[in-house]
């Protein structure tokens, strides 16, 4: 999983290109905790783009982890779901709790401010 965070907008970016399972949820869990205590974001959104497989173990992570953004003040976003995960985010009733962020302000915010952020790879 990789992470960006844009200062100028208070945005933490996590990119994750794992399945997401049992076994990487733990890993992704501390990761995506590690850095939102570490920055405060304003909004925090999750990328699915190169997500293949994900389970309910998916679910719990991406619950938790919306508690813990509303905790610290943020709002938590997903973007670029493929069909598999879409799917198990509407069956599970997950989108209407958390909205999917636009593609296009995705797009144009990361050549805008590509000087202004940090970035780590898990």
């Amino acid at each position: 999983m990789e992470s960006k965070f844009y200062e100028e907008d208070k945005l933490l970016i996590f990119k994750i290109t794992d399945e997401i399972d049992d076994c990487s949820v733990q890993k992704i869990r501390r990761k995506a905790d590690y850095e939102m205590e570490r920055y405060m974001p304003k909004k925090v959104i999750f990328d699915f783009g190169s997500v293949t497989f994900m389970d309910s173990a998916g679910i719990g992570m991406v619950i938790g982890r919306y508690k813990f953004a509303n905790m610290i003040g943020a709002r938590l976003e997903v973007s670029n779901l493929t069909q598999s995960v879409k799917r198990i985010f509407e069956m599970s009733g997950i989108l209407k709790l958390i909205p999917v962020a636009s593609l296009v302000s995705l797009a144009s915010l990361g050549q805008a401010q590509s000087r202004h952020r940090h970035s780590s790879a898990y």
